[in-house]
């Protein structure tokens, strides 16, 4: 009695409860792992599928017998093999059929047996009709021979074979998933060609490499045409550990400006992927493609039209952007987990597997032999005999009609076995003809001669080699095909960006005196003419594209980034920049920009401290911004000013005090954030009281006049006169004419045309 079972007052077997389902869930799992989930490395198969293939034989439906319902094949398999649902044997029985599914499919199937678009879609098995294919012969041609072991059924009521002699390893060609319990295999097909090559190189070289059997099987051949893109290493490394991942594309190829989609993955659904382009195309995302049509039929049972919105558009990045993002790209898993021939799950490698098989192969074969060499035994026996009886015809018939036991007194007559015996006395009259001696001396004849050849095989390795090995290459002539997926080396797939999907049209961005911003199309408006809120009033204003960032500055030297796309209509009165960031406490937004990320700005304080940045030095995604300009006790930030050329453009500074400097910018060092360099000389004391600071900061070229606003007054200073003010950079500048010292703004006048740099 099991020690974890007692026995209580009553009599009654108790376990505790622990024991009991620890013992239940052990026993579930390795049902689960061998009986089910995981195929067998010998055959390749899951019990449901070896049960499928051997009762289709057993009803006569070879490849060259009539269709059958198939109802009756599941009939027969559920009924005397495997008693589980019915429905979920028909789905089994139905992927064996679909060439999409099977790379060499064990059914063949007359009726709907579902499409790649939906695997799913096959009719009612009392509709459909079966038989098996040819490349089935296979796994059963030797079924009879002895070469397998066989158990009782689930009612033992009939006998069924453990495994089948399956003379190539299926467990490659055809693959297999399942999901067990702790465990889970993915084996993609292979092609058969490649794989028998593999087999009788092990044969010949048993210490043969992963890098050496991978020149042979050069990776998995799915079902269909797509492309295989996992790099050579990869697919290597996946060999040697038995685990991994692979990466199948769809192919394509491009007529009068289109995109023909000719290919897709393995169990990629045509269907699936026409609804993925479809919403990308709804939602915006796909604004480089403007028809979408499947033109799939029976010639062309995949053919996926995308139509581009012109020539310029590159259908490469179109493909690979819809690679990335679509079923076009598929990954898949790879875990060479298997039932082995010691009847335990392991994952091997893929030498480790085709030496494994070999092993089933060589067993097989070995017992196939010695069955037929106990048939030509007992036959020879029998023969033997025969042909005693031959030779004394006369005595023979005369026990016969003369003794009570005619099969006794002819063993102990002529010194024969009961076989033998049994063997005369069934003999027909007229197999007593003369004839038949010499049939039968021919017969013995053909027999000692296979015997012979039998008998060396089974003493010789090196002839049971060479004779698995012409079996195999026999196979590989009659069932092997050419590679259906291409191996080539592609680069990453990389969706659009946000940016990239963007129209990129002009726009000019808006400050409002209080923070408000708002974007408006074009670069025409004027935006003081904006409608404002009460008490607020236009600030500063940048022109730039809508794929582009807008960048807000605080006083205190904060850079804030917003995309231009998402900013709120001009038509309105657009919305705080604070709903969107968090500046520091008491900050307030001096000025917007806007431009390539390359863009040259300068960056300034109204300390008369500044420096030149690019515009991607000022972008950042976190919402309490970026530290770019350390402001000297008691100032705040100047807006952002675009630099036309670094190396000949000038700087204008003004303060409140009417005192004006210019000189070259380049004067001043290019920096990602910090300080900067003195533009004009101002006593930092005197900033910190805010009594002096720079009022107008201006950006010009050589050829640019400037005009010096101060109330309604404004006055206009040509280069010549500009001449006045320049200065070595830091110098205290020289004083405006009297009148226009309390400057408003600076206006950059270029080529007659005025150009307001927010000031």
């Amino acid at each position: 009695m099991n020690q974890d079972i007692t026995l209580n007052n009553e009599g009654i077997e108790q376990i505790a409860l622990k024991n009991y389902t620890q013992q239940a869930y052990l026993n579930y799992s390795m049902y689960v792992i061998n009986d089910r989930a995981l195929p067998n490395i010998g055959d390749g198969l899951k019990p449901v599928q070896r049960r499928i293939v051997y009762a289709m034989s057993e009803l006569g439906l070879k490849a060259s017998a009539k269709y059958k319902k198939s109802a009756r094949t599941i009939g027969d398999v559920i009924g005397k093999f495997h008693p589980h649902g019915d429905a979920a044997c028909y789905e089994a029985m139905v992927l064996m059929a679909q060439h999409f599914t099977y790379r060499y499919p064990l059914v063949d199937g007359q009726g709907n047996w579902g499409s790649q678009d939906d695997p799913k879609s096959f009719a009612a098995m009392r509709y459909t009709e079966s038989r098996l294919q040819s490349y089935s012969e296979v796994l059963l041609g030797e079924l009879g021979q002895g070469t397998v072991n066989w158990k009782s059924n689930f009612d033992g009521t009939l006998d069924e074979p453990e495994i089948l002699p399956s003379r190539l390893p299926n467990v490659l060609l055809n693959g297999g998933s399942g999901i067990a319990v702790g465990m889970s295999t993915d084996v993609p097909p292979h092609n058969l060609n490649e794989v028998a090559k593999a087999c009788i190189y092990l044969l010949d070289k048993p210490k043969a490499t992963v890098a050496e059997i991978c020149r042979i099987i050069k990776g998995p051949d799915f079902p269909t045409e797509a492309e295989l893109i996992t790099p050579k290493n990869d697919i290597i490394e996946l060999y040697k550990t038995g685990r991994g991942s692979l990466k199948v594309r769809a192919t394509y190829t491009k007529e009068d400006g289109e995109i023909v989609i000719n290919a897709l993955p393995y169990q990629a659904s045509g269907a699936k992927v026409l609804e993925q382009i479809a919403a990308q195309m709804q939602k915006k995302k796909l604004p480089m493609v403007v028809d979408l049509r499947d033109e799939s039929d029976h010639e062309n049972p995949t053919r996926i039209v995308v139509v581009p919105r012109s020539n310029r558009v590159d259908s490469d990045v179109v493909m690979s952007h819809l690679f990335s993002t679509t079923d076009l790209e598929k990954n898949y898993r790879v875990n060479f987990n298997m039932i082995g021939i010691n009847n335990r799950p392991q994952v091997k490698n893929i030498v480790t597997l085709l030496k494994e098989w070999l092993q089933f192969r060589t067993t097989t074969v070995k017992r196939r032999l010695q069955f037929r060499l106990d048939k030509i035994l007992d036959r020879l026996h029998i023969l033997d005999g025969l042909l005693i009886a031959f030779l004394n015809i006369d005595e023979v018939i005369k026990t016969i009609r003369n003794k009570d036991k005619p099969k006794s007194a002819l063993v102990k007559k002529f010194k024969i076995s009961e076989l033998q015996a049994n063997a005369i006395l069934d003999l027909r009259l007229r197999q007593l003809a003369k004839l038949e001696e010499i049939k039968i001396k021919a017969e013995q004849k053909e027999l000692s001669a296979e015997r012979k050849s039998l008998e060396q095989l089974l003493k010789s390795a090196a002839r049971l080699k060479t004779l698995i090995k012409n079996e195999i290459k026999a196979d590989a002539k009659e069932f092997g095909d050419e590679r259906q997926t291409p191996i080539v080396e592609r680069q990453e797939a990389k969706a659009f960006s946000e940016a990239e999907l963007l129209s990129t049209e002009p726009v000019t961005v808006v400050l409002s005196e209080r923070g408000w911003m708002r974007a408006a199309r074009g670069h025409d408006l004027d935006p003081a003419t904006l409608q404002y809120k009460s008490g607020d009033q236009f600030k500063s204003a940048s022109k730039g594209k809508s794929n582009q960032f807008a960048i807000f500055m605080d006083s205190t030297g904060r850079a804030y980034s917003i995309a231009a796309h998402t900013l709120p209509s001009a038509r309105g009165q657009g919305e705080p920049v604070s709903g969107r960031v968090i500046p520091p406490t008491g900050a307030t937004f001096e000025g917007v920009t806007i431009g390539a990320d390359e863009k040259d700005v300068l960056i300034a304080s109204d300390a008369g401290y500044g420096f030149v940045g690019k515009i991607k030095d000022l972008i950042s995604n976190a919402k309490k911004g970026k530290a770019v300009l350390k402001c000297p006790k008691g100032s705040k930030v100047l807006n952002v000013f675009h630099v036309s050329d670094y190396e000949n453009d000038f700087i204008v500074s003004v303060t409140n005090e009417g005192r004006m400097l210019l000189f070259p910018i380049s004067e001043l060092p290019r920096l990602a954030k910090g300080k900067g360099n003195k533009i004009i000389g101002i006593p930092s004391a005197r900033v910190a009281e805010r009594i002096e600071f720079v009022v107008a900061m201006a950006v010009l070229s050589f050829e640019d006049s400037l005009a010096v606003h101060a109330g309604r007054r404004h006055h206009n200073l040509k280069p010549a006169d500009l001449k006045y003010y320049w200065g070595e950079r830091g110098r205290r500048g020289s004083k405006l004419p009297r009148g226009f010292q309390n400057v408003d703004r600076i206006d950059v006048i270029v080529k007659d045309e005025a150009k307001q740099l927010d000031g």
